[in-house]
């Protein structure tokens, strides 16, 4: 799989949850954007300057239509007019995210938590990019346990990003723990999800079949 050998992911269960995650967030974060900059100031200068929630309009539109860069562009005007916007700051990692440029990505979910600390998108976002980048597993872990204190519609997504976090450490029980949980928590209807949910299930079976357990967090 040469593009996941190009992004320095290791494991198919990885590369999996990595492309998965990204479809299934980026609508769920976008739709929240316009509330988050709703109340955004006005750009300076002349009166047919553009707010940061109408940048991030057009940056939505531009997405739906497969525009990415005329996408970024939107909503890179939108943080420099908004700064705090979290929002923002993750339609443009997502972006990032889906096209393989991680380490942007990074950059942007972490400005997005800076911006919003309790923000369960940016934390699981984060922690996928981690994950993806081969980095710190219990950085990813910490990231995903606190992101489903806020985790809300997220939550099926985060359990699912925690499992492969515990894939990756060998904890084969918690990370089918991980899944039961998601499953539970997915909209019956969401055949998306549950479609992703059995292959991150599937992954940890071959997993658990072929090597012990470990004992506890990798450290």
């Amino acid at each position: 799989m040469e593009k996941d050998r190009t992004l320095g992911i290791i494991d198919p269960a990885s590369a999996a949850a990595l492309r998965r995650f990204a479809r299934g967030a980026l609508l769920l974060s976008l739709a929240a954007s316009f509330a988050a900059c709703a109340h955004s100031p006005r750009l300076g200068g002349s009166g047919g300057a553009l707010t940061p929630e109408e940048h991030v309009r057009l940056g939505t539109a531009y997405e739906a239509q497969g525009l990415s860069a005329e996408a970024v562009s939107q909503y890179a005007a939108a943080v420099r007019g908004e700064p705090a916007c979290a929002e923002c700051w993750l339609a443009l990692g997502n972006i990032a995210f889906t096209e393989g440029r991680l380490k942007e990505a990074g950059t942007c979910f972490r400005k997005a938590r800076k911006a919003s600390p309790g923000h369960a998108g940016a934390a699981n976002n984060l922690a996928m990019v981690i994950l993806a980048r081969n980095g710190s597993l219990p950085e990813a872990e910490a990231l995903a346990q606190g992101a489903l204190r806020n985790a809300g519609e997220l939550k099926p997504y985060i359990l699912d990003t925690l499992a492969n976090v515990f894939l990756r450490q060998r904890r084969y029980a918690e990370a089918a723990a991980a899944v039961d949980q998601a499953e539970a928590a997915a909209p019956p209807e969401n055949s998306l999800m549950r479609g992703q949910l059995l292959e991150t299930r599937r992954s940890i079976e071959t997993a658990a079949a072929g090597q012990p357990q470990a004992a506890g967090p990798v450290q």
